[in-house]
């Protein structure tokens, strides 16, 4: 099983050898801790996608180990409904220590990254994109782990899965939750995450590459000016940059989250580009 190294940690060294900020065109300032042993979320009810068959999600996060004493895994990111989740982004754990990140849905199947990541305590950019009018298979459900698309886990069940062409994301139906975290809570089966996200994109009707959240420099994944993007009825850019309105909405559209069991303690001045 492979190993993915952390390049954010040699961009760590670039940026003190280039004078710190400097290294960075595009300044991340604040992230959002939560945790699972609180029951933290951020969640909202979807509205009418722009295009159930286009959608694209980026976010930057840093897991904490070991998650939690129960569980072997933590849902990042879940949409559905109470009890049965059409959409799980997970990182889980192995031995305890590291971890692979996978997305599941419900009575569509996996598609997990092979191998595992190997930093513990640093900054991963995930980017995942959906275009089910692709005629290729491959080519309509994709994961891109800091800039690079992952390999495919191929055993079972972890896929590769694939969407069949044309048809509607299922965790796009109006009326859903989308959550940080999950959706009931913890005990209910949907899980709570050990997570520190930072700069949270989702792109309703678009299928992004990772190019535009973010750019290679001097060989290291580096966040990037992510304007220009279009979000649709669906779409939101948490920032977190308000502690006393951690679920605020800054992609115009206002679409808000409910922060549940946070606080402005849960605010936290690190990021891909500003450390603690």
């Amino acid at each position: 099983m492979g190993v993915f190294q952390n390049n954010l940690l040699a961009g760590a060294a670039a940026a003190a050898s280039a004078g710190g900020g400097a290294f960075y065109s595009y300044q991340i300032e604040q992230s959002l801790r939560m945790s699972y042993d609180e029951n933290t979320q951020l969640i909202r009810t979807l509205g009418t996608a722009s295009d159930r068959q286009k959608v694209t999600m980026s976010y930057w996060f840093k897991a904490h180990y070991p998650f939690n004493t129960t569980q072997r895994e933590t849902q990042q990111v879940t949409a559905g409904t109470s009890g049965s989740a059409y959409y799980l982004s997970m990182q889980s754990v192995t031995n305890g220590v590291f971890g692979s990140w996978r997305a599941e849905i419900a009575g569509l199947g996996y598609l997990g990254m092979a191998g595992t990541i190997s930093d513990a305590s640093g900054w991963y950019h995930v980017v995942e994109r959906w275009d089910t009018t692709q005629s290729t298979d491959s080519d309509r459900w994709r994961i891109y782990l800091n800039g690079t698309e992952v390999t495919y886990a191929t055993v079972s069940p972890y896929g590769p899965n694939y969407p069949s062409q044309n048809i509607d994301v299922p965790y796009l139906t109006a009326a859903n939750n989308f959550a940080l975290g999950g959706i009931s809570g913890v005990g209910t089966g949907q899980l709570g995450t050990n997570t520190t996200f930072a700069e949270f994109i989702y792109a309703d009707g678009q299928s992004y590459a990772p190019t535009q959240f973010g750019e290679f420099k001097n060989g290291v994944w580096i966040p990037k000016d992510p304007s220009g993007t279009t979000f649709g009825n669906n779409g939101f850019h948490l920032k977190f940059e308000n502690a006393s309105d951690l679920g605020n909405d800054s992609s115009g559209n206002n679409n808000d989250f409910t922060a549940n069991n946070m606080g402005a303690d849960h605010q936290v001045l690190d990021s891909p580009t500003f450390g603690s």
